[in-house]
């Protein structure tokens, strides 16, 4: 949770995980109803932008302003551009009902910031509108090909998902193992929670 090292990380010509959107989301993207997405912990931009080319009107959140430097390059390279915000999840104000979706791709967070940012997502969401999820399950300690493995606590099981999405449908939800070839940062064999869960 510092600004500073996922600006280290992201003060690179390559994109640590690429500039390919996330497969899962990709699959989920047609589930989209119209309007405003907020992408969450976006990072370099490959998510918020593929939803931009899509149609989407696509705020992008990060930290790491150097991340959010490079999304906005990427958007520019695809003809689309995307409103960038840098600050910490726990800083922004997800409003009630304002959003068509919300996507947290990768984003792990200590437990209770996990479960506040999840409890806004999911009363963040306007009527018919999904919440979009990826991320690393405990089975990730095992494979190691990305992930916060050295702090499982961050980590996250589709049991904690039901608890954190209160008032949400899912749709899929699942744990599985999958190759996930994202950039350097995320390449190889790995354990994956994913959850696509709307509000009625």
């Amino acid at each position: 949770m510092n600004p500073q090292f996922w600006d280290n990380r992201y003060a690179t010509e390559d994109f640590v995980y690429g500039t390919a959107p996330n497969d899962f989301l990709r699959q989920c993207a047609n589930y989209i109803p119209d309007g405003p997405v907020l992408c969450l912990g976006e990072g370099e931009g490959r998510n918020a932008v593929y939803l931009a080319t899509r149609g989407y009107n696509v705020t992008a959140l990060d930290q790491s302003a150097v991340g959010l430097a490079k999304a906005e390059k990427l958007a520019a390279e695809h003809g689309v551009s995307i409103t960038t915000v840098a600050t910490r999840l726990e800083e922004y104000p997800i409003d009630p009902e304002a959003w068509s979706a919300i996507v947290a791709i990768f984003l792990h967070l200590p437990p209770f910031l996990r479960r506040e940012v999840h409890a806004a997502a999911a009363a963040g969401l306007h009527s018919g509108g999904v919440f979009i999820l990826e991320a690393y399950a405990p089975g990730q300690v095992q494979h190691r090909t990305g992930g916060p493995v050295t702090n499982p606590e961050m980590l996250m099981s589709l049991d904690q998902l039901h608890g954190d999405l209160i008032g949400l449908e899912m749709e899929i939800g699942r744990e599985v193992e999958r190759d996930v070839i994202e950039g350097k940062g995320h390449t190889g064999r790995a354990a994956v929670v994913q959850v696509l869960a709307r509000r009625g």
